[in-house]
């Protein structure tokens, strides 16, 4: 498949924004308000990108991305859980989007093993992720690659719409 999962850099950044608006605008179309998709701004996003990563201090923060033929086609983020009633020990996958194109190719799998073998050698216990409770197919996804809800359900307000999120979770042994 020629793809390389590697960590992200500052010059990822507009690659990364550009990943993550277009994969925003491609799995919540109908989901989510179509205005406030459209108002996404790859260069606010690739904007504050940069100043997450390079203010970053926490190193169990993880940014990677997916490069296929020198180009960015996925990123992904972990990092402590920022849930309170999250158990002790407890690591969170923030973010992962993959390129429209490249869903269901390999991508995303690559990426969530990378992301769950640094959680598991960073020594976190657990992991958990949010997700669009319509987003079946990114439900689907979480659950092959080991996630299970756990219950835990809220709104995501969102271009003042309210948009459920239910939480997954998944035990993490360091082989991961």
């Amino acid at each position: 498949m020629g793809l390389l999962v590697r960590a992200m850099t500052a010059d990822d950044c507009d690659a990364v924004a550009a990943v993550r608006i277009g994969g925003w605008r491609w799995a919540y179309a109908g989901v989510m308000p179509q205005a406030y998709l459209d108002a996404m701004s790859v260069e606010e996003d690739a904007a504050d990108q940069r100043t997450r990563l390079n203010n970053n201090t926490d190193s169990r923060v993880v940014n990677v991305v997916a490069e296929h033929a020198g180009t960015v086609v996925g990123w992904g983020c972990l990092g402590p859980c920022r849930d309170p009633d999250a158990p002790d020990g407890a690591g969170e996958l923030y973010a992962l989007y993959v390129r429209p194109e490249h869903v269901s190719t390999g991508v995303g799998r690559a990426l969530a093993r990378t992301l769950v073998e640094h959680a598991a050698a960073d020594g976190f216990s657990s992991l958990v992720l949010w997700v669009l409770k319509e987003n079946d197919r990114a439900r689907r996804f979480y659950e092959k690659a080991g996630f299970t809800p756990d219950g835990a359900e809220e709104p995501f307000d969102v271009g003042g719409a309210s948009v459920p999120e239910v939480r997954y979770a998944r035990s993490l042994t360091r082989a991961g």
